[in-house]
This record gives structure tokens, C-alpha cells and sequence, in this order.
């Protein structure tokens, strides 16, 4: 089971100058995320990017998903690999429910054990953790 928010945890912040921070369970800080979109691991090396129309990027900008404004979330290849509900439930592909994401940015699993943090998060953004994480 995944334990750590790694990467692509909620990335686009719009209204903070400031990177936020990603927790595990513990609350160790395991990735930050500033404003532009730009997703750095708790050493500050770049690990990945968001873009305004849904697109997600590995560090060298590389293709690697996309987040429908539906909820759909797809891969490089736009097959559909999961789906994220405005409740914050998330569900893979075939519609199982994979995760839970509260509105306190609280990051659960399926079975609602916390395994994360992602306070002043967007919902959606958050959820892509589930899809893109390693």
C-alpha cells in the first residue's frame, strides 16, 4: 500500500506565494508544491509539474496523465484510469473506490486509514496522488 504523498498530490496552488507542503501520516513533510505548479520532494528537486489545463508532467516535462474537468483522470495515452468524485472519493478505472480525500485535506485509503496530509488543497489535485504516484 502507498504509504507516502510523493508527488502530484494537489499541483496548482493559485493563490499562495508560498510552496505548500505535503505531509505523510506522520506529518514529515515528503514534497512541496508552489503556485506555478512546480512539485518538489522534500530535498527540493523538482519532481514534477501541473499545468492550467489539466496536464501532468514528470520533471523533464514529459506527458505522463491528464485530469478531465469531469473528474476523469486519464494517462499519456488519454485511456481512462480513474475517476474523482466532487465528495473526494476516488475510483479507479473499473469505478472501486481506491482513496478517500477529506475536506480538511486529510488523504485516506480505501479502507479510511490516513496516510497523508494535503491541508489548502485542492481536492482534485490531491487525488491525482492515487494515479501518479510512484
Amino acid at each position: 500500500m502507498k504509504r507516502l504523498l510523493l508527488i502530484f498530490l494537489a499541483l496548482l496552488l493559485g493563490g499562495s506565494l508560498y510552496a505548500q507542503q505535503i505531509t505523510n501520516a506522520s506529518y514529515q513533510t515528503v514534497a512541496h508544491i508552489s503556485k506555478d505548479g512546480t512539485i518538489q520532494d522534500a530535498s527540493y528537486r523538482t519532481i514534477g509539474h501541473i499545468r492550467s489545463d489539466g496536464t501532468v508532467q514528470d520533471a523533464s516535462y514529459r506527458t505522463i496523465g491528464h485530469l478531465r474537468s469531469d473528474g476523469t483522470v486519464q494517462n499519456a495515452s488519454y485511456s481512462t484510469i480513474g475517476h474523482i468524485r466532487d465528495d473526494g472519493t476516488v475510483m479507479d478505472s473499473s469505478y472501486r473506490t481506491i482513496g478517500h480525500i477529506r475536506d480538511d485535506g486529510t488523504v485516506m485509503d480505501a479502507s479510511y486509514r490516513t496516510i497523508g496530509h494535503a491541508k489548502g488543497i485542492p481536492l482534485y489535485w490531491t487525488a491525482l496522488y492515487f494515479f501518479f504516484s510512484d
